[in-house]
């Protein structure tokens, strides 16, 4: 969510921490600011809507100094306005947050109490305004930031910067993910490590309660309990020309262009080539022991898992249980000595994911964590983590990352029930070889972008759609679904195909468009003759299937995408190109904001 970078530098932070938090903005946000000291006096800027309004006050009233701090705001408490973006002022202090403080109004009440007067609606002035009473009492600003963490509740990633002070920076996580940036002679703070790469590939990842005293020659960091601490300093491996969009229009579409190449290094990082078997590392259990497994994510990440569930319980026959990590974290289910939970997030720092994560460590179950970011939270947590090797995904409606986890936990599947005893060396061989030819089917896939884009064009002037899917598609029917809605806002829904005559088929008329995902599987049949009762209500039916279900199906049909073929288990990460393209060129026809849908962000590190 809000993006925060915090420069202690020897040229001038102002233009520095706008090109950061350009490269923050993929996370949402509807605000942004920035904050720094010149000559001992703490001045700042800020502004609604995208960064260039941002850069334009900075033409016209700029900044000067080498020590600043930068945001860029997703609104959670008060409406996006310039008095509640940040960074958020009290006196000597300003201050950046990603989180929620819990407790601000009781803080607020006792701060109005003894006459400070609140500016905004935030429960980031509270930060400020506590701060600030104790640097009025003469706490020197280290002494003001610990007693004012000490007094928080919730989730909070923190950098302070304080008048009179052009060496000093003061940062803090909580639930939040901050990194700090090694330089020669300077220091760097980003919520993340995207937003640093370009100053520095040197960085120290704080720890959950961590807070830190930041000069330019040195770096203090204190644990939760106030015992100064060591923390390793990594070496980043981010190229910079991944977080540009070349070529193309949008990050989504480049995204959406990568995951040939992405998903050949998903299957290479996991495979003995030479023997066409699997070579997971990492895994310090046998699922030969593993009874059950729950699988808890957010989004679509969560449906991944879906199809997931699918391959398990077919592949390795193993039970699983999924849960949106919002309610699994509430739920408090019970948990059982022999079973595995994994966890599936894109950036490793989802809220609701991370404190599901944390309720199985505390309860000592396995714990496996399926991330894109290596140095993520849900990285480190998890007992075990495996890298999906998307590399670093931009646009907000997750594609490149979705097929990649897709591809991880097939794997996963399939190591399971070679555990178990399930299928033979000469099966895993049969089961590697289709999925080493997904992605050069993928590339195949994209070269029917026209058909998709003329079919989009139509889609773009409804006002709903309907996805439909049976089996491993009914996840991707979902999946579809949300992809239309979040960058087109066009209102979709996914449903079993089964379930039509349950409801949804009361919506249908010659207005509705109803995406039919139907491979040539066992449950073609069965699917068809769902679609068939959408076209006699008179619904516009899109059929996306390969050569013989067209065959077999296409009249009638208002459109149909003929897509490779592909085995029944793997048809999943395929069908999953049409259904991100269809979204794409849809909003592009209606002129949303496709990187940066409204009211969305790219990680959720806030409940």
């Amino acid at each position: 969510m809000c993006g925060i970078v915090g420069i202690l530098g020897n040229h001038e932070a102002s233009p520095i921490l706008v090109d950061a938090l350009k490269r923050l903005e993929y996370r949402g946000y509807d605000s942004s600011g920035i904050a720094t000291i010149s000559d001992g006096v703490l001045e700042r800027r800020r502004e609604t809507g995208k960064l260039v309004n941002l850069a334009d006050k900075l033409v016209h009233h700029p900044l000067k100094g080498k020590i600043g701090i930068g945001h860029t705001r997703w609104a959670t408490h008060g409406s996006p306005s310039i008095a509640n973006a940040h960074p958020q002022k009290a006196g000597k202090v300003a201050v950046v947050h990603n989180g929620i403080i819990e407790n601000f109004k009781k803080l607020r009440d006792e701060l109005k109490s003894n006459g400070a007067e609140f500016q905004s609606e935030t429960d980031t002035e509270t930060i400020v305004q506590l701060c600030m009473s104790f640097i009025d009492n003469g706490d020197e600003p280290a002494s003001a930031a610990k007693k004012t963490l000490d007094r928080l509740e919730g989730a909070y990633a923190l950098c302070f910067l304080f008048h009179g002070f052009d060496n000093l920076l003061i940062a803090a996580r909580k639930g939040s993910p901050l990194a700090i940036g090694h330089g020669k002679g300077e220091m760097f703070v980003g919520s993340d490590a995207i937003a640093l790469a370009p100053m520095t590939n040197q960085v120290t990842y704080l720890e959950e309660g961590d807070w830190a005293i930041i000069t330019r020659e040195t770096l203090e960091i204190f644990d939760s309990k106030g015992i100064k601490t060591q923390r390793d300093k990594q070496t980043l491996a981010i190229n910079t020309q991944n977080v540009a969009k070349g070529n193309h229009k949008h990050f989504m579409a480049k995204e959406i262009a990568e995951q040939p190449s992405v998903l050949a290094d998903a299957i290479q990082h996991n495979l003995n080539s030479a023997r066409n078997e699997l070579e997971i590392s990492n895994l310090e259990f046998n699922f030969k022991n593993i009874n059950r497994i729950t699988l808890v994510a957010c989004g679509t990440a969560f449906l991944a898992c879906n199809v997931a569930k699918y391959w398990f319980e077919k592949i390795a026959r193993i039970p699983v249980e999924l849960d949106v990590a919002s309610e699994f974290r509430y739920r408090e289910p019970p948990v059982e000595k022999n079973s595995l939970a994994i966890f599936v997030s894109q950036s490793g720092e989802t809220a609701d994911t991370l404190a599901a994560l944390r309720y199985c460590n505390q309860n000592e179950m396995k714990t496996l964590g399926i991330v894109n970011v290596n140095e993520s939270t849900i990285s480190r947590e998890a007992s075990m983590a495996l890298q999906i090797h998307a590399g670093p995904e931009i646009g907000v409606a997750s594609t490149k990352a979705f097929t990649c986890q897709l591809t991880i936990l097939y794997f996963l599947a399939i190591k399971a029930a070679k555990e178990k005893g399930l299928i033979n060396a000469l099966n895993e061989a049969k089961l590697i070889k289709s999925i080493l030819s997904i992605p050069s089917l993928v590339v195949d896939t994209l070269s029917l972008d026209t058909e998709i884009k003329n079919a989009a064009l139509e889609l773009s002037k409804s006002s709903n759609a309907l996805f439909l899917g049976r089996g491993v598609m009914y996840p991707l029917a979902l999946e579809g679904a949300l992809k239309l809605k979040e960058i087109s806002y066009i209102h979709a829904e996914g449903y079993a195909s089964g379930e039509l005559k349950h409801g949804p088929i009361a919506l249908v008329d010659e207005n509705m468009p109803v995406i039919v995902l139907a491979p040539k599987d066992d449950l073609f049949d069965k699917t068809v003759s769902n679609m068939q009762e959408v076209m006699a209500r008179g619904g516009k039916v899109l059929l996306i299937t390969d050569s013989e279900g067209a065959k077999e199906a296409r009249e009638g049909t208002w459109k149909t995408i003929i897509m490779p073929r592909t085995t029944n288990d793997l048809a999943p990460i395929l069908y999953a190109i049409p259904a991100q393209l269809l979204a794409y060129h849809t909003a592009v026809y209606k002129g949303t904001d496709v990187d940066q849908p409204r009211n969305l962000a790219k990680s959720v590190t806030v409940e």
